[in-house]
């Protein structure tokens, strides 16, 4: 089979992706697709109508129409966060979509690649089949053999999607180079990439003599990352200030036979994972919550938690903590409507909140940024900057506590939803734009 000459770069990200093009015919430059009216990046997320797309509706929606398509109520199903599933047994496994049809996991992220790869080419005015795609320092943390699995699928979805030639580049490595395009001497960037689903750090030596540079291994002087990111706030979010309404970590009724017992708290942690919500809504499954009415001494917490099982609206919930988490990093205090859910009902959350729940994997997430600093050989005072990019860097608590870690780099912020792609646009212009 021959390849498609064009070629592009993606960033597919577990909350927001983009991708990039050649700017014009002459090979000069990269330029961002408009994924969206005005928007040029969005969000990772794919809905499949019950029906088929019957009624005049599309099969399948993307990206914010996805996520609008749920919230009006149509019947069907929508999947967010399916880079979270690479590496794990679920990718090749099928999910119901509703109507009596399945599809796997894999297929939904080749269908929103393929997806990318159309708006690429519509902006392009040509076919595209080769790309650079980003890639986190780790798909799974500390299983090397999971971690080559998660990039064989995600080559595996590349191809199907369209793509004959498919390369990847470390994501952080790729925001060192969109950096290095601001840089006049020479220095030894921290890349801080802190996206949905991992945190990843590079350390690479930059500067305006070395951008030209074909060949940059021997710039790369650390790769280093954990999964812990975005999707967990939310998820950290959800379980301290919202589930407790609905029975998490409460107790049912002691008896004289037995001491009052926690009420099992699977379920809770499902709803405030984004890919394993639609586990929750299996008939099986409901029908075994349904029948834990006695489990709990509270009897509204029971009927909190049907109620959101019922209505299905545990991507709503989440999304809700969500946006609590932006809220009070933007500064100050909010309150979470729970209507949806029970009329009246209202949930408080603040940067106190904050920092009791995201503390531990705010911890874990500076642990692995200085162990960037000991892989490379490097004491924390010889970074010359600290570059932030990523969705989650908006994070005020994150970005206070790696500034404070590495107190003599210079804190640069970059753009938190392009400079991952903007950097895979110039490394894909190097690979192929000769």
């Amino acid at each position: 089979m021959t390849t498609a000459s064009g070629y592009c770069a993606i960033d597919f990200g577990t909350s927001n992706s983009a991708i990039a093009i050649p700017a014009g015919s002459g090979g000069a430059g990269m330029r961002l697709v408009e994924l969206e009216p005005g928007q040029r990046t969005m969000p990772t997320a794919v809905f499949y109508a019950a029906d088929g797309g019957l009624h005049g509706r599309p099969n399948c929606e993307f990206g914010r129409a996805a996520v609008a398509a749920y919230v009006d109520g149509i019947d069907g199903r929508l999947m967010r966060s399916m880079k979270s599933i690479l590496g794990s047994s679920l990718i090749e496994q099928s999910t119901d979509i509703g109507g009596g049809r399945a599809v796997r996991y894999l297929d939904v992220v080749a269908t929103y690649l393929a997806h990318l790869r159309r708006r690429a080419e519509v902006a392009a005015g040509a076919a595209i089949g080769r790309a650079v795609l980003g890639r986190p320092v780790f798909f799974v943390d500390d299983d090397p053999e999971r971690d080559a699995q998660a990039e064989r699928a995600l080559r595996s979805a590349a191809e199907r999607a369209g793509f004959g030639e498919v390369e990847f580049q470390y994501e952080p490595i790729a925001a060192a180079f969109d950096y290095e395009q601001q840089v006049r001497g020479e220095e030894k960037v921290l890349v801080a990439d802190i996206g949905g689903g991992t945190s990843d750090f590079s350390i690479v030596r930059v500067g305006s003599a070395r951008a030209a540079r074909p060949e940059r291994k021997s710039d790369i002087l650390a790769n280093h990352g954990v999964h812990v990111a975005g999707t967990d706030f939310d998820r950290r979010v959800e379980l301290q200030s919202v589930l407790p309404l609905l029975g998490y970590r409460s107790y049912g009724l002691a008896s004289a036979e037995q001491s009052a017992r926690e009420v099992p708290s699977a379920v809770y942690f499902d709803l405030a994972t984004w890919h394993l919500i639609n586990t929750v809504y299996s008939p099986a499954r409901v029908a075994e919550l349904r029948g834990m009415r006695s489990f709990y001494a509270d009897p509204a917490q029971h009927r909190r938690l049907m109620s959101v099982v019922d209505h299905r609206l545990g991507h709503e919930l989440l999304a809700r903590a969500e946006a609590a988490k932006i809220a009070v990093a933007e500064g100050g205090a909010t309150t979470i409507d729970l209507d949806p859910v029970e009329a009246g009902l209202r949930a408080s959350f603040d940067e106190a909140g904050a920092r009791k729940a995201l503390g531990a994997d705010l911890e874990r997430i500076v642990a692995a940024a200085s162990e960037t600093a000991v892989i490379a050989g490097l004491a924390h005072d010889e970074i010359d900057a600290l570059y932030f990019t990523g969705g989650s860097i908006g994070l005020g608590l994150l970005a206070e506590r790696l500034e404070q870690a590495f107190p003599s780099a210079r804190p640069v912020r970059g753009d938190r939803f392009a400079s991952v792609a903007t950097g895979l646009a110039l490394h894909a212009a190097r690979r192929f734009g000769g």
